[in-house]
């Protein structure tokens, strides 16, 4: 694949993350819905608290698309979707999205930034 073919695919997914992460995810912390209140109980959170963790969602995705803290952003994301297997894995709800979503992050930068995926594969790519 060429450099410029990669970093087009890179952005493209990042794009698809973000609007998955901020219009679907983030979003249902906001926006009133039925069963909203029941479903953050069985998570444990009340709605208060998910309005501020839908705002560090929010705010660590933006992270994740401006350049210069894209990678910041990353390892951002990566925690807080950590956070999300473990509020799932603790109440034996389906754990596998949030990790699928962490990957395809971290896929997302290596396509971004070839400094990134030899970082992460121990390999450097030619630009």
């Amino acid at each position: 694949m060429s450099p410029k073919v990669r970093v087009i695919a890179g952005w493209i997914l990042s794009g698809l993350l973000a609007a998955m992460l901020i219009g679907a995810s983030a979003s249902g912390k906001f926006l009133e819905w039925e069963g909203k209140t029941e479903m953050f109980e069985k998570l444990g959170w009340t709605e208060s608290r998910m309005f501020y963790v839908g705002i560090v969602e929010v705010a660590v995705t933006v992270l994740f698309l401006i350049p210069r803290t894209a990678v910041l952003g990353s390892l951002l994301l990566t925690a807080y979707l950590g956070g999300a297997v473990a509020a799932h894995v603790r109440i034996a709800d389906p754990f596998f999205v949030p990790i699928i979503i962490g990957v395809l992050v971290w896929v997302a930068m290596g396509l971004r930034d070839a400094s990134v995926s030899g970082w992460l594969f121990g390999h450097r790519r030619s630009s």
